[in-house]
């Protein structure tokens, strides 16, 4: 297959793309290397996956509709895989239009690709961070999404709304992925489990919010990708008798499809603490802060639809992920200890 993915040099891009190189698929990546963490990082994943003949790669920012239109007429590709995004729910507060221009401007030219060079099947990355204030557990793509509690998140929400409408409008079928707080190797640094290494190692202290009364799906990268490739051929298809009142919200009367992607297993955020020292051996001094804007309390996904859909369950342990984290970061920083 042909499969165009962007943000490819992100966290999922890059691990997903190095997953469907290894299968012989085309890949054609594009990412803008922006600085919103170490772009040392984004060029060191770059550097493995241009070890592969089967990849070609383009520094091309979204929200420039030539240059996205210009890829996709040079490539023609059968699939998409849009990763591209402002990451961080935090940055949101204080950086509003950087999400404006990559998470809605940067996708709005990516379905008028889709529809100008059709494809069989464009997949997106959502949040789990729509389900926003919501309270019934586990978080259910069936559950209203109307109550973000950050600009990240409606944002999120909007890209599933944009896509809804060109799926109907132009049958462009399109699958919606609510990701779960993603973690392991070559991960990004402006992430808990990243920063909660680099302090522990350092020995500085770290903040733990909400005074530790959090729980988080957390879930391993590897799992991740093994289910985006999975749907990548998973085409939705459209109920031509879809009721809102009886049918299941994740699916359409378009070719639409929504699904949760997470471990299904949320964990208090002190017991992830506890493990994460366990693993590297030494114990962190904590400062207990409130809950900061934009955070919810729990993050826990129903995955029922994959299992169905393709009998995915992920099986790596928090344990097990967080050990090969560190195994990598003290690899990749060069740390002894």
């Amino acid at each position: 297959m042909k499969i165009l993915i962007t943000g490819v040099a992100g966290f999922i891009g890059f691990h997903l793309a190095n997953l469907l190189l290894g299968e012989d698929h085309q890949i054609v990546g594009i990412d803008n290397l922006n600085n919103y963490y170490e772009q040392s990082l984004k060029e060191d994943r770059l550097v493995i996956l241009k070890n592969h003949s089967n990849f070609v790669f383009y520094k091309a920012d979204l929200k420039n509709k030539p240059s996205v239109d210009q890829i996709f007429e040079s490539h023609r590709p059968d699939y998409v895989v849009n990763l591209a995004a402002q990451a961080g729910v935090r940055y949101s507060i204080t950086n509003p239009y950087a999400y404006l221009d990559s998470n809605l401007v940067g996708f709005m030219n990516i379905l008028e690709a889709c529809r100008n060079y059709p494809v069989k099947h464009l997949l997106y990355a959502s949040s789990s961070s729509v389900y926003g204030g919501n309270k019934k557990v586990p978080f259910s793509t069936n559950h209203n999404v109307d109550h973000p509690v950050s600009l990240y998140a409606a944002t999120k929400k909007a890209n599933e709304l944009m896509a809804h409408t060109y799926s109907h409008i132009f049958n462009i079928p399109t699958t919606g992925l609510r990701f779960f707080t993603v973690y392991g190797p070559y991960g990004r640094p402006d992430m808990a489990y990243f920063s909660f290494t680099k302090d522990i190692l350092a020995e500085k202290p770290i903040k733990v919010f909400n005074h530790g009364q959090m729980k988080r799906d957390f879930t391993y990268i590897d799992d991740i990708v093994a289910c985006i490739s999975q749907l990548i051929d998973k085409i939705p298809t459209a109920n031509k008798n879809w009721d809102e009142g009886v049918n299941d919200l994740s699916s359409s009367f378009a070719p639409y499809k929504i699904y949760n992607i997470g471990n299904n297993q949320p964990v208090e955020l002190m017991r992830f603490i506890s493990i994460l020292e366990d693993q590297l051996g030494k114990k962190a001094e904590k400062i207990y802060m409130d809950m900061q804007p934009g955070d919810v309390l729990i993050t826990y996904a129903d995955i029922s639809d994959l299992e169905k859909d393709i009998g995915f369950k992920p099986d790596t342990s928090i344990e097990e992920g967080l050990g090969k984290f560190v195994k990598w970061y003290k690899g990749y920083y060069k740390i002894n200890q």
